[in-house]
């Protein structure tokens, strides 16, 4: 009987199958970190951080800007081919939450969400995949508590303000913290008919910027204003307009959202502006351990937590140093 070159082979058959398949379990981790407008500062900061993690744990990060859905979808199938076993995203359009898992699913990746939830068909959360962001309309409350604080300290009459509003309601996140702003200056005393939206197309300053300048030819009973928004950069361009029509800081209290550059390069002007502070919420957490918890779920098959909402804390001029250095930590 013939049987051990038999078993020789199938002996070095498996030796060559446990080979590979150590091989395949020794591939280097990949994930890709997708941002809708590569361009704005807090998803630079978060990308920054991303890298950090990425030389932290010993894996490759690949960064790429995705500022519409056919872009996104098309970065998704490129993270594949480059082996990619995961990536995080802040999708162009929340609608597109199945069209992203469905990507994932095809390519086999893992994927998290970070900065705006994705949505299902029906609108919903769509809670099969990890999310890391903040709750919109809690941190409007404190935009808007901070601006009616500073209202009172410098003693203006709430009936004289118009709180104008840079809105962007296509997007839930953006709307939640508008109106938790909005709401909570109306329980302090501002006339909800005070309340005056300035649309505006995309998430940037200049579309903020052209949205502010057509609402403040509309309504130039105020000669006092609050602005909230999105983000730094919705508030700032509401700043810059004001300024374009003579308001200066004493007339134009400013809050934003995310403690970006943006803020800081404000902060660190020699006289102060219209933008008097913002509500920072940390780049590094959001860019940091969402890479971080997606490798551990590769690399470790530890899941992420379904929902993670993170805190700000309200900076300006005066304590911008401080809270910069304590949210960096």
């Amino acid at each position: 009987m013939k049987t051990f070159p038999i078993l020789a082979k199938l002996a070095a058959a498996a030796v060559v199958a446990c080979a590979f398949g150590a091989a395949q379990a020794a591939d280097p981790v990949k994930i890709g970190f997708l941002v809708k407008q590569a361009e704005e500062p807090w998803f630079q900061d978060e990308w920054r951080y991303a890298e950090q993690a990425a030389k932290d744990k010993g894996f490759t990060l690949i960064k790429i800007g995705i500022p519409n859905g056919e872009k996104m979808i098309a970065a998704i199938d490129n993270l594949a081919a480059q082996k990619a076993q995961g990536f995080v995203i802040c999708a162009p359009d929340v609608k597109l939450g199945k069209a992203v898992e469905r990507a994932a699913t095809r390519n086999n990746m893992k994927v998290v969400s970070v900065d705006d939830r994705l949505l299902d068909g029906a609108g919903k959360p769509l809670a099969s995949v990890p999310h890391m962001g903040i709750s919109g309309y809690e941190i409007g409350k404190q935009v808007g508590a901070g601006l009616a604080a500073e209202i009172k300290s410098r003693g203006w009459n709430l009936a004289e303000v118009g709180i104008l509003r840079v809105s962007y309601d296509q997007l839930p996140t953006a709307r939640e913290r508008t109106m938790g702003a909005v709401d909570t200056l109306k329980a302090a005393g501002v006339p909800a008919a005070n309340v005056v939206d300035a649309p505006q197309s995309k998430t940037d300053t200049e579309s903020a910027f052209n949205a502010a300048n057509i609402a403040y030819t509309k309504q130039q009973r105020f000669k006092r204003w609050v602005a909230v928004g999105l983000n730094d950069e919705a508030v700032l361009g509401a700043v810059r307009a004001a300024e374009g029509r003579g308001m200066r800081a004493d007339s134009m209290i400013g809050i934003g959202i995310g403690g970006s550059k943006t803020a800081l390069n404000e902060f660190a002007k020699p006289q102060p502006t219209g933008f008097f502070g913002t509500v920072m919420i940390s780049p590094k957490r959001h860019g940091y351990e969402t890479a971080a918890n997606l490798y551990d779920w590769i690399a470790t098959n530890k899941v992420p937590a379904a929902e993670t909402l993170t805190a700000g804390t309200l900076m300006t001029r005066a304590n911008a140093a401080k809270v910069h250095a304590e949210m960096e930590q």
